[in-house]
């Protein structure tokens, strides 16, 4: 390992950066340096210029992977290479502004009903029951679980930070049906090669896109979509904005008013958070 790069992974550490930020920043930069065959340390404002102008119209990287790079290179000069400043006129594609497929409450039955095994799909359901980023639904230990305040823990989520979101009851029976089943041990879906070890990401996506497929669903777009069906689901059904924000631990305002957008304002109701869950439990009575 180079001074430079354990330089990097300090700074990065000190800040309390995510895994998956440590891996995305580190291969941003070893990209640059592979690019121009030496040292990022070495390189002009110019030979920046080029290799941000060679991600975008060689490799034709969408906008907001031109900005993480982007947020990769800065990072690096200014916090390892301890420049003043990081003013380099670098131009990268505009973010494309578009709305997902989103998924309907009809397509997010199918795609659970789907799932033959009882592990996968209580994690779909739990995925969507409350909004969770695939990195966090993996991640559930069974002491996160609070049946009693009916609360799920979240720790360390996007951002280094904890929240508590809540298990609706539809929701909390499933989960106690599914413990008197598998009595997982500590991590609420254990690795099957490893159950120290919690299911990994990957593994999480497969599960999702395999049950996509079988349930006929065919809009673009992977298990992050059950997060977006329960934020605008839980919109539609009248939850307040500034509440949905706290739920899906958002720590910007804006990143939740997009999906206000996202649902017009004639199909929002007034009753407040739903048993997401409990609500498809009822559609296929």
């Amino acid at each position: 390992m180079t001074p430079l790069r354990q330089q990097m992974i300090e700074a990065m550490r000190q800040r309390g950066f995510s895994v998956r930020t440590h891996q995305s920043y580190l291969a941003a930069v070893s990209d640059l340096a592979r690019y121009h065959g030496r040292s990022p340390a070495q390189l002009s404002v110019d030979e920046l210029q080029t290799y941000f102008r060679y991600l975008a119209l060689e490799r034709k990287l969408s906008g907001a992977s031109c900005r993480l790079y982007l947020n990769a290179v800065r990072f690096f000069y200014l916090q390892v290479l301890k420049w003043s400043t990081f003013d380099v006129p670098l131009v990268v594609p505009k973010r494309a502004q578009r709305i997902p497929e989103l998924l309907t409450r009809a397509e997010v039955a199918r795609i659970i009903e789907a799932c033959p095994n009882p592990k996968h799909r209580m994690l779909l359901e739990l995925c969507y029951g409350c909004g969770l980023r695939v990195s966090e639904v993996v991640a559930v230990r069974l002491r996160h679980i609070d049946g009693e305040r009916r609360l799920l823990r979240i720790e360390q989520g996007k951002g280094a930070k904890d929240r508590a979101v809540i298990l609706s009851p539809g929701l909390l029976d499933k989960l106690r049906r599914y413990w008197s089943l598998y009595r997982p041990g500590d991590w609420l879906f254990p690795s099957a090669r490893d159950p120290r070890t919690p299911l990994s990401i990957t593994s999480a996506q497969r599960v999702f896109g395999r049950a996509k497929a079988r349930g006929g669903v065919d809009k673009i777009g992977g298990i992050h979509g059950l997060r977006h069906a329960y934020a605008t689901h839980q919109l539609e059904n009248g939850l307040p904005v500034h509440q949905l924000q706290r739920l899906l631990g958002h720590g910007n305002l804006q990143s939740t008013l997009r999906y206000v957008h996202w649902v017009p304002g004639e199909r929002r109701g007034t009753l407040g958070h739903a048993d997401l869950i409990g609500a498809l439990a009822v559609r296929h009575e």
